[in-house]
């Protein structure tokens, strides 16, 4: 989650805007969960957004467990205070800098200006609300975990009844497929990268690696669970939904419903969603599951 090589990053980038022709220039990007902290405190309700600012310059030492000179900081109004209502549940955000400005620094080599940063966690929660009336089936709102399972991490994001997000990430991910693949076939890096897609591979390979590695990940899900169970006042998912690059691997959902006796279905935000004619379909729904951090990117866009 931190990129060691910014100009090979915004080269890719270059690229990747040159090849699907997008007139923008402006940019969204985001940062891991891990890399940021965050708290909800308390505040005034009558404050205004500036005088919200102000205060919260003022105690962010408090609060921020990193020098203030090394963080970005900002935050947002989530509501009222259950507990007070003459109060504001305010989220506090802080990153290191040095994993903001790397970030800003790879978009604008692309020729882009970054006109936000957001939080990994919050883009997938945001995203899903374009999933949410698929699960709303029965009295009130469901418990939503959503796992995101990227090449070498693996968030876990719970959504509880009011949709509030808790998050959770492990050192797991499709990488230890990839390499796993590597080193049984004796294939470069890229090579297993591309069988591991397009196929290809022995016959052994079903039952000798995928089915291990499917197994594992459903045992890194059922982990994080159990954290959520033992550390909040949820004591149970009413649906999992898997997203991330990896979650397009065949069969996947399937066995995770079936090993953790909870619905699973793999995430789309784009299901509902009016199509141009030049997107290929088909394309877009094995990409989808990895598609819903950029799409709540996207989301905060037309937030303006």
């Amino acid at each position: 989650k931190s990129i060691q090589d910014v100009e090979g990053v915004g080269a890719a980038i270059r690229r990747l805007v040159a090849r699907c022709g997008a007139r923008a220039r402006q940019a969204a990007v985001a940062v891991a969960g891990s890399a940021v902290f965050t708290k909800t405190i308390e505040m005034p309700a009558a404050l205004s957004e500036d005088e919200m600012e102000t205060q919260l310059q003022t105690e962010a030492e408090q609060h921020v467990p990193y020098p203030l000179a090394e963080v970005a900081l900002d935050f947002a109004a989530l509501g009222p205070s259950p507990k007070e209502p003459q109060k504001v549940e305010v989220l506090l955000a802080a990153a290191r800098k040095v994993n903001v400005e790397q970030r800003r620094a790879a978009v604008e080599l692309a020729g882009l200006r970054a006109r936000l940063v957001d939080i990994e966690a919050h883009c997938v929660a945001r995203a899903f609300g374009l999933m949410r009336s698929q699960f709303m089936a029965g009295e009130g709102a469901p418990v939503i975990a959503i796992a995101d399972i990227g090449a070498t991490m693996t968030m876990l994001l719970l959504l509880d009844r009011e949709g509030r997000p808790s998050t959770r990430e492990q050192l797991f991910g499709g990488r230890q497929l990839t390499d796993e693949i590597q080193r049984r076939y004796s294939l470069s890096f890229a090579e297993a990268g591309r069988a591991k897609k397009e196929g290809g591979l022995p016959a052994d390979y079903e039952q000798e690696v995928l089915t291990p590695f499917k197994e594992a990940l459903a045992q890194q899900v059922a982990r994080s669970l159990q954290f959520f169970r033992s550390s909040s006042a949820i004591d149970q998912v009413d649906h999992i939904v898997l997203a991330g690059g990896t979650a397009s691997l065949t069969g996947i959902a399937a066995l995770v419903a079936a090993r953790l006796g909870c619905p699973c279905t793999l995430a789309n935000p784009f299901a509902g969603l009016a199509l141009a004619e030049r997107v290929d379909r088909a394309a877009l729904l094995k990409d989808a599951p990895a598609l819903m951090i950029a799409c709540g990117l996207a989301l905060r866009g037309l937030d303006g």
